[in-house]
């Protein structure tokens, strides 16, 4: 593993600090998300990719400078930062610190300086990450599911989501994020961090605000099979690892989503009608989930996400089943959006 910077971010971070913010068609959330940059911070892109309601304009009146990322390259959100970095590099050669943050959210007051401060504790720890909050959890059982999403431990974590700060160092070692991926850049760059010995924190602080804007099921499904896309191809690339990263996850997807599915339905079919007792296991799942999360819920949000959590198999197997086919069939793989045209797809944060 590189050496770690000596300077202290405490003292004097926000100087050789940047900010890396992607986006497409965002809006007034991309005008929240680039006014919400603390003062102080060294230099700020925005990589844009192909938007048509002025955001390029937009971020460039608010003083930010602005990355056409090249769409004549099938668009990920892992190259789109990685495009980002590269211009702070160019630009802003002083910089060792990157936090990079979708541009559908918003930093929380204050979370810069903590996660810098937190950062400084320790010359192994190559990203700290916070509590990413959905700005109106209560408008759609779909934003209230996201949010739940970004529940995590406070403590040394295996992954983070979009929303981090970065050592450069540490990214610099291990090439920055894989551009190929379509979904799940985040935990796969976190697990080659890990593997080169640098650590991951998630503090309990409020780190970002994120509008998901989901409204309807069918884009809650498609961010389910983005997630089950993103799980095979994570198997795919480091599955044969001492870690075995994102066997146990698409095991329980394969499980959940499949094998038992089609061991009740040939059960219902040569026992018929008894054999469709065999179904209960999906019901009696989703009580022992509810149980779980009675325990940190009220009872109507522990049963929407019990629930969640047995249906979202079932989109997910489609997801692993997709990129199966992408794989063996050698087509490419295209991003998965659950926004529709008004903003870009972004990497999927399964923890």
């Amino acid at each position: 593993m590189s050496a770690a910077s000596n300077r202290s971010p405490s003292t004097d971070g926000l100087g050789v600090t940047g900010v890396v913010a992607i986006g497409r068609n965002e809006g007034d959330r991309l005008r929240r998300c680039l006014a919400s940059l603390p003062r102080g911070v060294g230099a700020a892109v925005y990589v844009d990719s192909g938007s048509t309601d002025g955001s390029r304009e937009l971020a460039q009146s608010m003083g930010v400078d602005v990355v056409e990322l090249d769409l004549s390259v099938p668009f990920t959100a892992a190259r789109a930062r990685n495009s980002g970095i590269r211009r702070l590099r160019e630009h802003a050669g002083t910089i060792e610190f990157v936090h990079v943050l979708d541009g559908d959210c918003e930093m929380e007051p204050g979370w810069l300086g903590r996660a810098l401060t937190e950062m400084a504790s320790a010359d192994d720890i190559a990203v700290v990450c916070g509590r990413r909050r959905e700005r109106d959890p209560g408008a759609s059982v779909y934003n209230f599911l996201c949010d739940v999403d970004w529940e995590a431990p406070a403590g040394d974590a295996r992954a983070c989501g979009g929303d981090a700060l970065l050592r450069l160092r540490a990214i610099d070692e291990i090439g920055g994020y894989n551009p190929a991926l379509i979904a799940g850049e985040e935990p796969e760059m976190c697990f080659r961090l890990r593997a080169k010995g640098w650590r991951i924190r998630q503090l309990a602080d409020t780190m970002t605000w994120h509008d998901a804007a989901m409204t309807r099921f069918d884009q809650w499904w498609k961010r389910c099979v983005r997630a089950g896309h993103a799980a095979a191809e994570g198997f795919w690339l480091h599955g044969r690892s001492p870690e075995r990263y994102n066997m146990h996850r698409c095991r329980s997807i394969v499980l959940w989503g499949a094998a038992l599915p089609s061991a009740a339905t040939a059960a219902s079919v040569i026992w018929f009608p008894w054999g469709l007792a065999a179904f209960l296991v999906f019901p009696v799942q989703a009580l022992r989930l509810f149980a779980r999360e009675r325990r940190a819920r009220d009872a109507r949000s522990a049963a929407i996400v019990a629930g969640a959590l047995v249906i979202d198999k079932f989109a997910q197997i489609q997801g692993l089943l997709l990129f199966a086919w992408r794989r063996f069939s050698g087509r490419e793989a295209t991003l998965i959006e659950y926004k529709g045209d008004e903003a870009h797809g972004k990497g999927a944060i399964s923890r």
